[in-house]
């Protein structure tokens, strides 16, 4: 089984005159000698240009709920194209998703970005999602894809750790509409051991984002790790600096990949969604199963989307704005 794509050369990087590859994608800032690849294993040095050998190169290829990202703000109740990769240029030690996101060694299959988008469109899908593991290392396919999808009237979704740098990131944004966007942590050493990032590079694209694209946030609560109130505090009070009525996403950890910690009390999520809540307006629980997860006005508290699990309705927005009050709606419906 090869995993290896069409010969690709990316971008953001530079070649040194000992024929080493300076990487400028993500603040690791890789220096790949010949024949090597950087710590995301899927950008190489090839003859002193950087080569994309899993370029295209696609581990699912899904439709989703747009919830499932978790997107609650952006075109509540309608399915998303969700495309994944291999690689990422994190490793969290509790990772959801390690089986594509710690390993290249896993079934691929090529995929052209014209025949995304021709799926997207006749699997009555609004959008393409990138995500499942990091989008972001394959930035250059993203870009490609996601010009195709907006000249097809197409949204364009990023389901992202964050961690890129200003240059590339903002490439990104350039070209994508609403990004879910990981915080893991406040704590700059959980992010350093846990996950080999830098919390103060994904807080300033986070920031970056939010003032331009429409952005939500997640963090996965690990107990012991990040469930203090002081963490999800800060959490909080930074997003609500930048914008209050950036969502915040608090999901229930699970054990997997190298952490085996009990799985987090739905009673410790709803506790600190409640901390959350003194900062921001629109704070929702995940991984807890069939709960409802409503959006309410935050003028008149009407129900504006009214969730249980993946079951949506959309019942209280008219034209834009809270069919109760006229206040605008902080929920993207329309075009």
């Amino acid at each position: 089984m090869s995993t290896v794509g069409a010969e690709q050369r990316g971008r953001w990087f530079t070649t040194r005159p000992d024929g080493r590859i300076a990487c400028q994608l993500c603040p690791h800032a890789c220096v790949i000698p010949e024949g090597g690849h950087g710590l995301c294993r899927v950008r190489f040095n090839k003859g002193g240009a950087l080569s994309l050998p899993f370029h295209g190169r696609l581990s699912a290829v899904a439709v989703d709920p747009v919830e499932k990202k978790p997107l609650y703000h952006y075109h509540p109740g309608s399915l998303i194209l969700s495309v994944g990769f291999v690689g990422c240029n994190l490793r969290c030690k509790f990772c959801q998703n390690w089986h594509i996101s710690q390993t290249t060694e896993i079934e691929t299959r090529y995929v052209e970005p014209a025949d995304v988008v021709t799926m997207a469109k006749d699997r009555g899908s609004f959008g393409i999602a990138y995500t499942y593991s990091e989008p972001l290392v394959h930035l250059e396919w993203v870009l490609e894809t996601a010009a195709l999808a907006r000249a097809a009237g197409l949204k364009n979704v990023l389901v992202s750790n964050g961690f890129v740098t200003e240059q590339a990131g903002d490439d990104a944004l350039a070209l994508v509409d609403a990004a879910n966007i990981d915080l893991k942590a406040w704590s700059s050493s959980f992010y350093r051991t846990e996950t080999g990032g830098d919390v103060e590079e994904v807080k300033r694209f986070i920031a970056r984002a939010a003032g331009k694209i429409h952005i939500e946030v997640t963090t996965l609560v690990i107990p012991g790790k990040n469930d203090s109130t002081d963490e999800i505090g800060s959490i909080s009070g930074f997003l609500a600096s930048i914008d209050p009525s950036i969502p915040l996403h608090l999901s229930a950890y699970h054990p997997d990949f190298e952490y085996d910690a009990p799985p987090t009390p739905s009673r410790t999520i709803h506790e600190l969604a409640d901390v959350a809540r003194g900062h921001l307006r629109f704070v929702y629980t995940g991984n807890l199963g069939a709960e409802p997860c409503d959006t309410l006005c935050p003028l008149c508290g009407a129900v504006l989307v009214h969730r249980v699990g993946y079951s949506v309705r959309v019942t209280g927005i008219r034209n834009g704005t809270c069919a109760s009050c006229g206040a605008p709606s902080p929920v993207v419906t329309g075009p």
